[in-house]
C-alpha cells in the first residue's frame, strides 16, 4: 500500500471488523476516516449482477470529472482487464479477501496517470455479496488531473490479502495474471481455488489468475 488514504482505510477496517471477516456497513463511522473520506467509495450490486458506486468522495470524482454515484464500477475497467476484475471481486465477496489494485488511467488525449485503490468486504444485511468498501487514489497528481477526465484504465498490479493474513499482518500472498505484462502461465488449468504450481511454488487457480502461497510484505 503507497498511499495514505488506502493505508488509513485498510486500518480502520481491519480495526472495526474485529475477529470477523468483515465489519458491517453500520460500523462504519465517516468521522473516523476523515483523511480517506475523499477517496472512499462503497460499491453495491445492480440489477444486472454487477457492481455499481453507491457513494464516492469528491477527490475520486474529481479525477473522473463527473459525478460517480450511481455509474457503473465495472464498467470503468478495459475489456481485457474485466474478466480479472470480475476474480478479484468474487475474492472479495465470497472469500472476504482485501484486493489491492494498483491501474493506470487514459484520457482522451492519451495522458496517462497511475492509481492505487483498494476493496474491502462489506456486510449489509447479514451477507457480504452486495457491498464492498474501497478508496482509490492518483499515485501522482498532474496538473490535467481534474480537468482531462479518466475515460480508460488497465490494471498493473494485483494483490490479494486473506482474513487470516490480514489478522497477522506479515505474510501475504502475490497474485499474477496474465493481464498484467501479458505474463501467460503454462501449467494445467485447475479448478477456481484448487491447488497447483506455478514456478516451483505452490499456488491456487481462480479463472486466469494464479494466487502463490507465500512471500512477505
Amino acid at each position: 500500500m503507497q498511499m495514505p488514504s488506502t493505508m488509513s482505510l485498510y486500518t480502520y477496517w481491519n480495526t472495526i471488523r474485529g475477529s470477523r471477516s468483515a465489519p458491517d456497513r453500520r460500523d462504519i463511522d465517516p468521522t473516523r476516516i476523515r483523511e480517506s473520506l475523499a477517496n472512499t467509495f462503497i460499491l453495491e450490486l445492480d440489477d444486472n449482477d454487477l457492481f455499481s458506486f453507491r457513494l464516492a468522495g469528491s477527490h475520486l470524482c474529481t479525477s473522473y470529472c463527473r459525478e460517480l454515484k450511481g455509474r457503473s464500477f465495472s464498467a470503468l475497467w478495459h475489456d481485457r482487464d474485466s474478466d480479472a476484475m470480475e476474480t478479484l471481486i468474487r475474492a472479495v465477496t465470497e472469500d472476504h479477501a482485501v484486493a489491492l489494485v494498483t491501474f493506470q488511467g487514459s484520457t482522451a488525449l492519451q495522458t496517462k496517470v497511475n492509481f492505487e485503490t483498494i476493496l474491502m468486504p462489506l456486510r449489509h444485511n447479514g451477507s457480504t455479496h452486495t457491498r464492498i468498501l474501497g478508496a482509490m487514489t492518483a499515485l501522482e497528481d498532474p496538473y490535467w488531473l481534474g480537468v482531462q477526465p479518466i475515460l480508460e484504465q488497465r490494471i498493473t498490479g494485483l494483490r490479494l490479502i486473506w482474513p487470516d493474513e490480514a489478522a497477522g499482518g506479515d505474510v501475504s500472498r502475490d497474485v499474477i495474471s496474465n493481464v498484467v505484462n501479458d505474463v501467460r502461465f503454462t501449467a494445467p488449468a485447475s479448478p477456481s481455488g484448487m491447488p497447483t504450481t506455478i514456478y516451483g511454488r505452490s499456488a491456487r487457480r481462480y479463472a486466469h489468475l494464479a494466487v502463490i502461497d507465500g512471500g512477505r510484505n
